[in-house]
C-alpha cells in the first residue's frame, strides 16, 4: 500500500500520504526519526516499485476521501525514487490537488533531484544543523554527503524553484539547542530563504530513546535567535482517513507503521470499527508493542528498529 490516509497534518490539513520507497530507505539515519533506524542507507536513486502501481493506490484513496494535499513523504527519503517527477506531474494532471513533498533535502545537490522536486507546489524541507559536526551527530548522513554540499543543494534549489519552501528545524536537547548551534542554523536559513520556518521537537518515540526535546527556555531562545519561526512543538489532532481499510487490524498496523499512534488515537480507530478488544489482542500476541515516550503511550508494530537505552 503506497497511498495512505488522509492523515491529520499540522501544516497540510488533511494530507494524503504517498510512499514511493521501501520502509526506512534513506540517505540519513536521524537520531530522532519516528520510524526507527535506517535499514538501507543510500544516495542512489531507483524505481523501487512500478510507478503505475503507485498512481493506482493514490486513485483508490482519493476516490474515498477529502484531501487538501497529496504529499510524497515515504518511509524514508522520497527523493530516492527516480520516478518522483513523473508521479508529481501525473497527480497534478489527474486531480488538480496541490502536491507537497516532505524531504530531508540531502539530495538537492543532484540536478535530477532538483528537477523532479521543482514539479511540486510545496517543499517541506529540513535543516537541523548549521555545522558539519552537528550534522554528523544528529542526522547521521550517508558518508558521501557533507554539510556544505547539502546546504549548497538547498541554496541552488531555492534559486530555481517557483513554489513554496517550508523549512523545519528539529531541536534535540544537548545537540543543536545551544546559542552557537542556533546562530549557525540561522546563518544557513538566511541563505536558503524559505517562505516559512518551523521549529519542532520530537513528539513521538525516536530512533534513539535517549533523544529528548529541549527545555521550554531553550525553545523560546531558538525562536529569538532564528526569528520569524512558527511553532510546531504541539501534538497533531484530527481524524485519520479510514475509507480504504476493511478491518481495524489492517488499519492500525498500516497507519502506525508510518505514523506511530498515541494509544488514544488507536483506541479511537478501534471504536470506529466497533471491534473492542482488537488492540489488546494485538498487544498480547506481540503484533503491536506499547512504547512510553515523555509520559505518553504509543503503539508501534513489533520489530521497529530502535536503539537501546544507552543514555549517550
Amino acid at each position: 500500500m503506497h497511498a495512505y490516509g488522509p492523515v491529520p497534518s499540522r501544516r497540510l490539513g488533511r494530507s494524503l500520504g504517498v510512499s514511493p520507497i521501501p520502509l526506512k530507505t534513506c540517505s540519513y539515519n536521524c537520531i530522532y526519526c519516528q520510524l526507527g533506524r535506517t535499514h538501507r542507507q543510500q544516495i542512489s536513486r531507483e524505481s523501487f516499485y512500478p510507478r503505475e502501481e503507485i498512481l493506482k493506490d493514490v486513485q483508490k484513496v482519493i476516490d474515498t476521501s477529502k484531501t487538501d494535499y497529496i504529499t510524497f513523504a515515504g518511509d524514508g527519503e522520497p527523493a530516492l525514487c527516480k520516478d518522483l517527477g513523473w508521479l508529481i506531474r501525473q497527480c497534478k494532471k489527474n486531480w488538480q490537488i496541490p502536491v507537497a513533498v516532505i524531504t530531508n533535502a540531502s539530495l538537492l545537490f543532484m540536478k535530477d533531484v532538483r528537477q523532479d522536486l521543482k514539479e511540486s507546489d510545496v517543499l517541506l524541507s529540513k535543516l537541523d544543523a548549521g555545522s558539519e559536526d552537528v550534522f554528523r551527530r544528529l542526522n547521521r548522513p550517508d558518508n558521501s554527503i557533507g554539510f556544505e554540499e547539502m546546504l549548497e543543494g538547498q541554496v541552488d534549489f531555492r534559486q530555481e524553484y517557483s513554489g513554496k519552501i517550508w523549512l523545519e528545524v528539529m531541536l534535540v536537547a544537548g545537540l543543536n539547542d545551544s546559542d552557537i548551534s542556533l546562530m549557525d542554523i540561522r546563518k544557513a536559513i538566511e541563505l536558503i530563504k524559505p517562505e516559512e520556518i518551523y521549529i519542532s521537537v520530537p513528539t513521538r518515540p525516536p530512533a534513539e530513546p535517549w533523544v529528548m526535546p529541549p527545555v521550554p527556555e531553550r525553545i523560546i531562545r531558538a525562536h529569538e535567535i532564528i526569528g520569524s519561526a512558527l511553532d510546531l512543538t504541539q501534538y497533531e489532532s484530527g481524524e485519520f482517513g479510514l475509507g480504504d481499510f476493511t478491518d481495524v487490524r489492517t488499519a492500525i498496523i498500516e497507519i502506525c507503521s508510518r505514523h506511530p499512534l498515541r494509544e488514544e488515537q488507536a483506541r479511537a480507530i478501534e471504536k470506529k470499527f466497533a471491534k473492542a478488544g482488537c488492540i489488546d489482542e494485538m498487544l498480547s500476541k506481540n503484533i503491536l508493542v506499547r512504547v512510553e515516550y515523555r509520559n505518553i503511550s504509543y503503539l508501534l508494530p513489533a520489530g521497529f528498529v530502535r536503539g537501546p537505552h544507552t543514555g549517550d
